[in-house]
């Protein structure tokens, strides 16, 4: 059974914003989990392919994944001096 449109959504946001709350916290590796888990939940049209998604939903997918890096980044940086 597929997953619901608006479960998708509701599950995606919901990491996103359990990942700011690790991130204020300096748990910089439960941020990263939690963003990571994120991306699993696309928040638009899975039935979609990616190149007929308007521009703003893969710039939107991009940005996540670049603030996943940088996420990791910082946790290598905090985690490992």
């Amino acid at each position: 059974m597929i997953m619901s449109q608006k479960i998708r959504r509701f599950l995606y946001g919901a990491f996103v914003v359990l990942g700011f709350y690790y991130l204020v916290r300096q748990q910089a590796g439960e941020a990263f989990a939690n963003w990571g888990i994120a991306l699993a939940f696309d928040p638009f049209d899975d039935q979609q392919p990616w190149k007929e998604r308007p521009s703003w939903q893969r710039a939107w997918l991009v940005v996540h994944l670049v603030a996943l890096l940088v996420v990791v980044g910082m946790w290598g940086v905090l985690t490992f001096p």
